[in-house]
C-alpha cells in the first residue's frame, strides 16, 4: 500500500519535468493544453506525496500550481 503514494510522487515528477523539457526545446506550447495537463496533475502528484509524508511547502507550493494550470485550461476550452 505504501507503493501508491509513491507513484503519485514519481507521476508528478516526470510529468512535471517532461512539460517543462517539451517546451524549453519548443515541442510543446505553455499555451498547449497537454503542457497544462501534464503540469497540473504533476503538481496533483506532488500535493499527494507531499501530504503523505507531512511536508508541507511542497504541498502548498503545488496546489498553487495545481490552480495555476486549472486556470490556464479553462482558459483554453473556454
Amino acid at each position: 500500500m505504501k507503493k501508491i503514494p509513491e507513484l503519485f510522487g514519481w507521476y508528478g515528477t516526470v510529468a512535471i519535468v517532461l512539460a517543462y523539457v517539451l517546451v524549453s526545446f519548443s515541442l510543446l506550447q505553455p499555451t498547449n493544453i497537454w503542457y497544462q495537463i501534464l503540469n497540473g496533475t504533476g503538481a496533483i502528484g506532488i500535493v499527494a506525496i507531499s501530504l503523505y509524508k507531512g511536508v508541507y511547502q511542497p504541498a502548498v507550493l503545488n496546489i498553487i500550481w495545481t490552480l495555476t494550470a486549472l486556470v490556464a485550461i479553462l482558459k483554453l476550452v473556454l
